[in-house]
């Protein structure tokens, strides 16, 4: 394959990816349903055996980005793509969500379609600022590590983004240095009623949904 071709497939792939997670949502029960399943996946990666690390450390995050299914697909030019929604602390509550999509891509010999969910702790002030942004790369803006796995996991991680993922039963299997993290803006207009960018609704606090109460309950459960 020439280069010139595995650039082609790349692009594609990236503008492919971005359009099915970025299409305007007409209905608020998409982004209600996606809530209700980062509800499930905080409880999942928080009943964990293996994530051990990520329970005792939670309660130092400033934010909290949970993807419950991250797709990744490909045969010779592969790539992954989900939604995540970002939670954070204000004031000394937890705020949110805010909407975002995920979009990668890679050339390579792989084959096959594998799904993970993700919790990504957001540790510093540079990786908040950087999803303030209206899209930013991982491990280009903002640095970024997988997470320690195992129930006697004790390292020390210094990173912007600390990063967890699970696939039927495989731990920290999903790289995603390079990932595009973008607002997803339609999303977050469709779940609040009216336009919102994540400062708004994460610094500012000038939105609220009470269909996000649960999760936000259920982070500040397990993080305080």
């Amino acid at each position: 394959m020439t280069s010139q071709l595995k650039l082609w497939l790349t692009t594609a792939l990236i503008a492919g990816a971005t359009a099915a997670f970025t299409a305007p949502a007409v209905a608020q029960n998409e982004q209600q349903a996606l809530v209700n399943q980062a509800e499930t996946t905080l409880s999942n990666f928080m009943r964990d055996p293996e994530m051990k690390w990520l329970q005792q450390n939670i309660h130092r995050a400033k934010a909290v980005l949970i993807a419950p299914e991250i797709v990744k697909a490909g045969f010779i030019v592969g790539g992954s793509g989900g939604r995540a929604l970002l939670v954070a602390r204000n004031g000394g509550k937890w705020v949110g969500p805010a909407f975002y999509t995920l979009a990668t891509a890679s050339v390579g010999f792989q084959a096959g379609i594998a799904a993970s969910e993700m919790v990504t702790l957001v540790m510093t002030d540079k990786g908040m600022n950087s999803l303030m942004a209206s899209s930013f790369k991982f491990g280009g803006d903002a640095s970024i590590a997988a997470g320690p796995v195992g129930a006697g996991a004790k390292s020390d991680v210094t990173a912007d983004l600390i990063a967890f993922s699970r696939s039927k039963g495989v731990y920290g299997g999903l790289n995603l240095d390079g990932t595009i993290v973008s607002s997803n803006d339609d999303w977050n207009k469709a779940f609040f009623g009216k336009p919102a960018l994540p400062p708004d609704i994460l610094i500012k606090g000038a939105v609220s949904n009470k269909g996000a109460d649960k999760l936000l309950a259920e982070i500040a459960r397990v993080a305080k």
